[in-house]
């Protein structure tokens, strides 16, 4: 753990100071986590010794997207996402079961990998992650309805692909008992939780006998973000649903809390996903990327840009999305801490193909941080209106103007 810290001290120092010339250019602090990672690793130089069975890998990855998907979800309300839940309908009626098919078909016929564990695989990675899109989905020249639609798909999807996780790895184990009522029972009691604990938090504060301090009021997030986590924990429910549910409740009915508890709640998850990327950068070793083979190689690119994208073009045929918003959608489709967690989970299980499964996962994970986080803030200037103007335009401007004023009256 001292070894593990220091590299992450000295590794927030560096991100911090580059963290302006990051937001300008394709340098990616996530990408430098997870490089980090590698080269300190088992793989590299040995600094930090870590296993895929470690509980502090698992763990520190489900609460760095028990994190980010709270306080995403803060940014709607429940208003808002019945106004816009149209598009992320789509996202999520269509394109997650589609990307899981195609993801599954490419598994089966290039890996060679029976369809039981082809689908596994396709339903691991059909989640996608809102970290590596940030500059998109933080950027108000992009169009609003597209950033609402990546952040809620991102937002819910993690849970809704959880059932088909847990389904294909019991059916890989050779289970007769697929448990789909238990299942069914977590995923209801995570959004449960996530509703009723913050509403009856606010509601308390909002009485007469309650009121928090200036000085605890930033805490106010934090301590019903940590009260929704145990609950769901203790109970079973589903964290990543409760998660999400927790901070769009937030925001509908506890506007002050939110705004109190943003910046410093974004602070936080920054911290935990920088925290996750480099222990996972740990455990990536050029063994493992180089024990898949070029087929390996060669399914995670088609993961990333044929899965996603044939996918997102069919679900939102007639939507009315232009050509540019539906190609934005299309590429970001991040792989991230969902597809860490459920990777690990398939690793832990006793299925014969635990290990190839996660490699194949782990290497598709490690070319999507890479891609998608150095590109996000590529994709989101095509969207500053800025930039459709040719460069030549404001010069001849200029000399019109300045024509103009020259001529004799």
């Amino acid at each position: 753990m001292g070894a593990l810290s220091l590299a992450f001290a000295g590794m927030l120092m560096l991100a911090v100071l580059l963290s302006s010339l990051a937001n300008r250019t394709i340098l990616s602090t996530a990408a430098l986590f997870l490089v980090a990672g590698f080269l300190l690793g088992d793989g590299g130089l040995g600094v930090v010794s870590l296993r895929p069975g470690d509980d502090l890998v698992a763990t520190l990855a489900e609460l760095a997207l028990f994190a980010v998907l709270f306080t995403d979800g803060m940014r709607v309300g429940w208003k808002d996402l019945r106004g816009a839940w149209r598009l992320p309908g789509r996202a999520l009626g269509w394109g997650l079961p589609l990307t899981l098919v195609i993801t599954a078909l490419a598994a089966h016929y290039l890996l060679g990998l029976g369809w039981v564990e082809s689908l596994l695989i396709g339903a691991i990675l059909a989640p996608t992650d809102p970290v590596f899109a940030a500059a998109l989905v933080g950027n108000e020249k992009v169009p609003p309805r597209l950033r609402q639609l990546l952040n809620v798909e991102s937002g819910v999807n993690d849970g809704l692909a959880l059932p088909f996780v847990m389904v294909f790895l019991a059916v890989a184990a050779g289970s007769q008992d697929l448990h789909l009522g238990a299942l069914g029972l977590e995923l209801g009691l995570g959004i449960v939780i996530g509703v009723a604990i913050p509403w009856l938090a606010i509601k308390l504060e909002q009485t007469r006998w309650f009121s928090a301090s200036t000085q605890y009021e930033p805490l106010n997030g934090l301590a019903i973000g940590l009260l929704v986590l145990a609950v769901g924990k203790a109970t079973h429910g589903n964290l990543f649903l409760a998660a999400f549910a927790a901070g769009v409740t937030v925001a509908t009915f506890g506007e002050r809390q939110r705004e109190s508890f943003e910046h410093f709640g974004e602070l936080v998850a920054e911290l935990l996903k920088l925290g996750a990327l480099l222990v996972f950068g740990a455990l990536i070793t050029p063994a493992l990327l180089g024990s898949v083979g070029w087929q390996g190689w060669l399914f995670a690119i088609l993961a990333l840009v044929l899965a996603r994208p044939v996918a997102i073009w069919v679900s939102f045929l007639g939507s009315g999305l232009s050509v540019r918003e539906q190609a934005a959608v299309a590429w970001f489709g991040p792989k991230g801490f969902a597809s860490v967690v459920y990777g690990l989970i398939v690793l832990s299980s006793s299925i014969a193909a635990a290990e190839s499964v996660f490699q194949f996962v782990a290497v598709t994970i490690v070319l999507s941080i890479i891609l998608h986080s150095s590109t996000d803030i590529v994709v989101a200037r095509g969207f500053d209106n800025e930039r459709d103007v040719p460069a030549w335009f404001g010069i001849a401007r200029r000399l019109r103007g300045r024509a103009q004023e020259d001529a004799p009256s």
